[in-house]
């Protein structure tokens, strides 16, 4: 939990805490948008992998979820795949989800907690995939929603009832939750704390072995860890763009055409008489007369209206009937009749007693057909063009149906196909660091991803109403790992290092031992008898190290989780050596109890102690209504998601 909320001591302001990877999980959940929908469907039948309560997880309704999931991801990032969604433990994330939302349901029920069919359907009516243009559920598209997800609506309230009920027992939790002003206190001073320690290096090449590895063992390695020199899926985006470029002519208006399009525009040309007008109102007859007496004499109406606690208000700019509305016919009448820069008045109104002046005159005379017909010409114009090139496209459409390609259809447009290199999903081209697919593929560059099959050329608006694309994936290659023999070298390598690393963590365990009886950690590195790096003695406050985010060195975090006189080893990345860490001196940090930040700190304990009840509370229910996981159903649910099989 203190990893959550060390960051407000690193700024002014502090840092938001992050929900993490499960939010997503109950976001989709809470839109409506996971719930059984269509996707990898299961390969291996009906298999339960957990049980709550009398209910089952079938592995059908995950896998679906898991594609949803992954389909939300890819829309941030559209990098990411299956590995990336194991990795980050999602398929553990979510069935954890799964679970208590079915043990929260049927908690709830047991003690008396029930969501009624209103509520249910007040969170549906909040889908905007099936709303209506009033807003309203529309049965036709509810009825799609449900077939997209192969559900029923039963099955599908069912889902949402589990869903309100879990936030509802747990969204209590933080309600008047307030932690005593000491407990932030005590957490700031471990934020502000300092701490010296030795990290002592062991480096696997230092160790690596000088006989280079046999043939058994650079085969065996490789055909053992083709996964972990997979390249990334490659491909070739050919493409043309055309606009109105493409169309031969588009017909001139005619009289006609002109003609109507000034008639259903009439009100457009009609001529306008507005005024700029700024008014004073005021109660009685007596007191208007008294204003307009002084103005008569000089007096500004606004200067006159600020001496009796009075404003003026500006009106903007008004048409006479509009103006009419809010006083009365002979009022506008007057108004329009005054010269500009005079006040006329008083009027007996709705509101009161008005004076009104005219600051200036806005109407425009409006125009004749002749007078119009440059710019509905060019209306005209514009409106054929986009006519003419939404034919065009929708000719190519009908092309690409009937099994046109896209050098056909180049060919036919006079157009030169053009072929990108070899781009990976973010967009980057392949083994070439710094260089990008060219900007105008941005708008399609995902979708060029999720083709299917090479050569399949697709038709996009990149710009609306001007500019078109047509393209298609020119070479597909898929993820996977290169020949042996393009890699040789670097197999050779992560073999020795492997040895290396080996040996690195006996050597490691040799200064661990001698440094836990008291030897200096530079005389037990020493004694190893191996060029190594000199030790790293380290002075460093907690704050400077976490201020790093993920830049921050792994043994200094380790630094400041360990208990002083404690020596603990650590592994270096990817068979990189072996790290000794040891604590020599905890110096507490200080906390003014006046400390500004103290506040924001309060804050985001006070979320994370909430998150801590929930789950204590998520762990009660599942214990009540008695909860049993299939291990080796999981296991092999992950092993068929990793192998796509």
């Amino acid at each position: 939990m203190l990893q959550s909320f060390r960051s407000f001591f690193q700024s002014k302001w502090g840092v938001a805490m992050t929900l993490g990877f499960v939010a997503l999980i109950a976001f989709a959940f809470a839109s409506g948008d996971v719930a059984n929908m269509g996707g990898l469907g299961s390969a291996g039948g009906k298999t339960t992998l957990a049980k709550v309560g009398k209910e089952k997880i079938e592995n059908a309704e995950v896998e679906r979820s898991v594609q949803t999931i992954l389909t939300r991801m890819r829309q941030q990032d559209p990098t990411v795949n299956m590995a990336t969604f194991l990795g980050r433990n999602g398929l553990e994330d979510l069935l954890s989800y799964l679970i208590d939302r079915k043990a929260a349901r049927q908690w709830g029920q047991r003690h008396g907690i029930y969501i009624g069919d209103r509520l249910i359907d007040s969170e549906i009516a909040k889908i905007t995939r099936i709303q209506a243009p009033d807003g309203k559920v529309d049965p036709a598209l509810y009825r799609q929603f449900l077939a997209e997800r192969g559900m029923t609506d039963a099955e599908f309230r069912k889902e949402v009832a589990e869903d309100l009920v879990s936030r509802q027992l747990t969204g209590a939790n933080q309600l008047g939750l307030r932690l005593p002003a000491k407990i932030s206190m005590r957490y700031a001073a471990v934020i502000l704390e300092r701490r010296k320690g030795a990290i002592v290096t062991l480096p696997a090449a230092a160790f690596a072995p000088a006989a280079p590895p046999s043939e058994a063992e650079i085969t065996g390695w490789y055909n053992g860890r083709k996964g972990d020199y997979a390249l990334p899926e490659r491909r070739t985006i050919r493409y043309i763009t055309f606009g109105d470029n493409v169309l031969k002519s588009v017909p001139a208006s005619t009289d006609a055409e002109i003609a109507a399009l000034y008639n259903a525009n009439k009100a457009k040309y009609a001529p306008t008489d507005k005024r700029k007008l700024s008014q004073l109102v005021l109660p009685t007859e007596a007191a208007a007369k008294a204003v307009a007496a002084e103005i008569a004499g000089g007096k500004s109406l606004e200067a006159s209206a600020g001496a009796k606690g009075l404003s003026v208000a500006n009106l903007g700019s008004m048409e006479k009937s509009a103006f009419a509305l809010q006083s009365t016919g002979d009022a506008a009448n007057a108004v329009f009749s005054a010269p500009t820069g005079k006040v006329a008045g008083p009027f007996k109104s709705p509101l009161g007693w008005l004076l009104v002046r005219v600051d200036g005159i806005d109407g425009n005379p409006g125009k004749t057909l002749e007078q119009a017909r440059p710019e509905l010409v060019k209306q005209l114009a514009e409106d054929k063009r986009r006519a003419a090139i939404a034919e065009f496209s929708a000719k190519i459409e009908d092309d690409l149906a009937n099994g046109a390609t896209l050098p056909d259809l180049a060919k036919d447009m006079g157009l030169q196909v053009q072929e990108t290199a070899p781009l990976t999903a973010d967009g980057n081209v392949f083994g070439k660091p710094g260089l990008t697919a060219p900007k105008e593929l941005a708008p399609i560059l995902q979708a060029a991803f999720t083709m299917e099959g090479e050569r399949q050329a697709q038709l996009a608006e990149t710009e609306p109403g001007k500019t078109f694309m047509i393209y298609d994936a020119g070479s597909i290659t898929p993820a996977a790992p290169p020949p042996l023999a393009a890699i040789r070298d670097q197999v050779i390598a992560d073999i020795q290092l492997s040895k290396g690393a080996k040996a690195a963590k006996a050597a490691a365990e040799k200064v661990q031992a001698q440094m836990q009886k008291g030897v200096s950690a530079e005389a037990a590195l020493a004694s190893l008898g191996v060029p190594l790096p000199p030790v790293d003695r380290v002075e460093k406050a907690r704050m400077d190290v976490q201020s790093q985010g993920q830049n921050a060195s792994k043994p200094e975090l380790l630094l400041f989780s360990m208990a002083k006189g404690k020596v603990r080893l650590l592994a270096a990345p990817r068979n990189r050596g072996w790290y000794v860490v040891t604590v020599s001196e905890v110096i507490p940090g200080q906390v003014a109890p006046n400390d500004p930040r103290l506040a924001g700190l309060q804050e985001s304990l006070q979320g994370a102690f909430g998150k801590e009840y929930d789950d204590q509370l998520s762990n009660a229910m599942r214990t009540e209504i008695g909860t049993t996981r299939n291990e080796e159903h999981i296991s092999a649910l992950k092993k068929r998601l990793q192998t796509g099989q």
